[in-house]
């Protein structure tokens, strides 16, 4: 082995728990179990033992975390029960409760949070409750740190790993990933990684074609397997400078793009597709398969740049962050089911009018094809730090500021409608809009932040520490907005234009009082969260019922929402430092929730602010190694989730209705109330230098719903509309379904060998086959589609991975 290289893999046979972990939770370095708060950072290491390989397998490891799985590159990122549902593409304004960090970066997107490899990751911190003093917006109820690996100075070093695996009812998929750090000069050092993941699919479509004289037929030489398979690769480049021992300089840059042929997505009832027709093919789906006349792809590629510098003199310490965001995402809707809802069972048209393909295009940036030269969403975020220590005081000052450009659109283009239906397209700009588009929409968002923010704690005595810390912030929002299209807000398809704008200003205090007595440590805190508010879309008025008009209709905007959090927790070494605990009690005063709802008919998505609700659970955490050769880690959490508001509309008859289900008692979305995962570790030294390991994982997230409202779904009356609805007449008046995502348990298994430089191992992950229900996935307030979103079968695979 070359001298200066540095070996990562632990071979020691230790009675304790492993090297305490290290984490920068308060812009600080500290010991996790003296961090002040509720929190987890499981290495990298540990989650890829455990199966893990994205934000939702950190999310399963991990109590009081959820994130609920929305499609390919897709998800909800939701903490101690603080969820307002589910965000739709179609929500572009729509902000994070929950923020993610790479690093020091900021690289959260409401529902496009980067699905980021964890390659020469370090670790990923998982800090629980508001996080809103020193992380700002989208920590309202708390913030995802992935830490990386950073260049080590005098250091050779060349890692790697090869993975391939194969899935029950699926396909194979694995992936090369390779890196090194190699030192320029004696004051640089550079750090490099690259990997490829070949994502293996397991959904199905089954084919139908249709004849020369209109009618239709199953084929199943057009039938498309695995129609969700995809690919994610990427790279990431540092260079550490360190002229002097005060002064280190970091720039980076990365780079990772998303593709995928389709959708992880159950139907389970489809308008074009279903046992009920007797016009059309009856078709029974399978556990396993969705309908599609086209395919659904998913690009997204994202570049982020940073600069990181700090500088020591003294006591003190200043750091600027400088980051620049690029994201360019497109994806593509089968919009099939949606379109004959309203062209075969609202206008009445017949076949072939209401089956023809009908791709929608949702546009974060380029790739639509009507809209070519759209710009991609950047962010631009700078923050500058001043910290320092003067005796038993640590304190910390800061500014950050925040420019967000986005702009967002839709194009649902459908060849020959015009031709065949004899409606005429909407005139509407060339830039908008080509012929046959029903519906289309383009909208730019501008955003800026500025905020102060400042933390500090006392030692009062060597075993009680206060902190206290309070962030001011400010922002604005303007949005432009244009609509048009048969499905458009405007009469006869004509363009609208409605511009918007908001603002709002508030503080995020934070009080911690800490009480440490032997190797226990009680914290007690009270803290303030935010969620920055934004612009509603206008509604469909084409599509609407009168009821849903009255209804969703008049919302332009909603307020920030904002959270009061109220804790007590305790950290303690058990058993001579062979175990340890973490539980924490909180309740979580919750204003103004911006939930998302369904408008109905419209085909449209409000946020509506809920006045009151609330969360209050508990979390607990044990890790333990009692002998040299066993260690478990238990890690779990109750979250009681519910609104304590009744929203209510008045009918142009008086007639008084709950709004989209949102009443008092209603649990909140896409959260479970219990969540458990267990890990156990066996290990012994097969001989000198090599160790054998065992290792099982077992998963449980109970039931959840995806929106709020969706207590009240369960029943959909068919055909929808009118006889014309497509494949009418129907052999059944009603088709029933489950709301309620059902609770699941994930089993993963992994068995191996290694040594100082390797690690081969055989593993199964959802060794039990599960088909987990992840999300509720509707078209059109049901009347479409309704589906679910899953996850991955059992799957068997190699794993290798070496250090020199």
């Amino acid at each position: 082995m070359a001298a200066g290289s540095t070996l990562t893999v632990d071979l020691a046979l230790d009675t304790n728990l492993s090297e305490e972990i290290t984490v920068t939770a308060m812009k600080r370095e500290d010991l996790a179990r003296k961090v002040p708060f509720s929190l987890s950072a499981p290495s990298a290491e540990t989650l890829r033992v455990r199966g893990a390989t994205n934000i939702e397998d950190v999310a399963a490891n991990v109590g009081s975390f959820s994130v609920q799985n929305l499609g390919p590159g897709q998800s909800q990122v939701a903490m101690r029960g603080v969820s307002s549902g589910q965000i739709a593409r179609d929500q572009p304004g729509v902000k994070e409760q929950v923020g993610v960090y790479l690093d020091e970066s900021l690289v959260s997107m409401s529902l496009f949070t980067p699905d980021l490899d964890l390659f020469d990751t370090n670790r990923v911190e998982v800090l629980r409750g508001p996080q809103g003093t020193l992380f700002g917006a989208g920590s309202e109820s708390g913030t995802v740190r992935y830490i990386t690996n950073q260049p080590k100075l005098g250091t050779t070093q060349w890692f790697g790993e090869l993975d391939g695996n194969t899935i029950q009812h699926g396909n194979q998929g694995g992936n090369v990933k390779l890196g090194v750090n190699v030192p320029l000069g004696e004051i640089a050092a550079l750090r490099a990684s690259g990997y490829y993941d070949a994502l293996g699919g397991y959904i199905d479509s089954p084919g139908i074609k249709t004849l020369p004289d209109g009618s239709i037929e199953p084929d199943p030489t057009t039938t498309q397997n695995h129609v969700n398979t995809g690919k994610r690769f990427g790279g990431r480049v540092a260079v550490k400078l360190a002229p002097t021992d005060q002064l280190t300089i970091t720039p980076r840059f990365i780079y990772q793009k998303i593709q995928m042929d389709g959708w992880n997505r159950i139907d389970a009832y489809n308008i074009l597709a279903n046992p009920f027709t007797t016009t059309r093919p009856a078709v029974t789906l399978g556990d396993r398969e969705q309908f599609i006349q086209i395919r659904e792809p998913y690009t997204d590629k994202w570049y982020l740049g940073d600069l990181n510098i700090n500088y020591l003199f003294g006591d003190f310490g200043i750091t600027s962050i400088t980051s620049y965001n690029v994201r360019d995402i497109l994806v593509v809707r089968d919009a099939g089911a949606l379109t004959s809802s309203i062209t075969g069972g609202s206008i009445g048209l017949k076949e072939p009018v209401y089956s023809l393909n009908a791709p929608l295009y949702d546009a974060t940036g380029g790739g639509d094809p009507a809209v070519p030269n759209r710009k991609p969403a950047t962010t631009f975020t700078q923050e500058l730090r001043l910290s320092g220590t003067v005796t038993r005081f640590r304190w910390l000052l800061g500014g950050f500021y925040a420019h967000l450009n986005r702009e967002y659109g839709q194009d649902l283009p459908v060849t020959g409608f015009s031709a065949k239906s004899g409606i005429p397209s909407p005139s509407a700009p060339d830039t908008l809009a080509p012929v046959d588009s029903l519906f289309f929409s383009k909208l730019a968002y501008k955003l800026d932040q500025f905020a102060a923010f400042g933390e500090g704690t006392v030692a009062l005595t060597d075993q009680w520490d206060v902190t206290a810390g309070l962030r001011y912030y400010h922002f604005s929002e303007d949005k432009q907005q244009l609509f048009g299209g048969i499905f458009g807000e405007g009469a006869n398809g004509e363009v609208v234009s409605q511009p918007g704008n908001t603002s709002a200003d508030g503080v995020a205090p934070r009080v911690i009082v800490s009480y440490t007595i032997a190797d226990t440590k009680i914290n007690a805190q009270v803290s303030r969260g935010f969620r920055l508010g934004g612009i509603n879309d206008p509604l469909n008025f084409s599509l609407c019922t009168p009821q849903d008009l009255s209804t969703f209709g008049g919302h332009t905007s909603w307020k920030d929402e904002t959270v009061w959090d109220y804790e007590l927790g305790a950290k303690s070494k058990l058993l001579g430092g062979k175990a340890s605990a973490d539980v924490s009690v909180f309740y979580m005063d919750i204003r103004d929730l911006q939930a998302t709802v369904t408008a109905g008919s419209c085909s449209s998505r409000v946020i509506f602010n809920v006045p009151k609700s609330r969360s209050m659970g508990v979390e607990v955490e044990l890790e333990a190694a009692p002998t040299r050769n066993f260690d478990f880690t238990v890690s779990g959490s109750y979250d009681d989730a519910k609104l304590l508001s009744t929203l209510t509309s008045t009918a142009p008859d008086g007639t008084v209705t709950i709004v989209s289900g949102i009443q008092d008692g209603a649990r909140l979305p896409s959260v479970p109330k219990f969540k458990f995962a267990a890990a156990a570790t066996y290990q012994w030294e097969v001989r000198a230098g090599y160790l054998a390991y065992v290792t099982a994982v077992n998963q449980y997230v109970g039931s959840r719903f995806t929106q709020v409202g969706d207590q009240d779904l369960g029943t959909l009356t068919i055909p929808a509309f009118k006889a014309t609805t497509p494949g009418s007449p129907y052999t059944a008046s009603v088709f029933t379904y489950n709301p309620e995502m059902p609770a699941y348990d994930i089993v993963n298994a992994r068995i191996g060998v290694k040594q100082a430089n390797w690690d081969f191992s055989l593993y199964g992950n959802n060794l039990t086959d599960e088909r987990a229900f992840l999300a509720l996935d509707q078209e059109r307030g049901t009347r479409a589609r309704i589906g679910y979103l899953t996850n991955q079968p059992r799957t068997f695979g190699t794993s290798l991975r070496v250090n020199f």
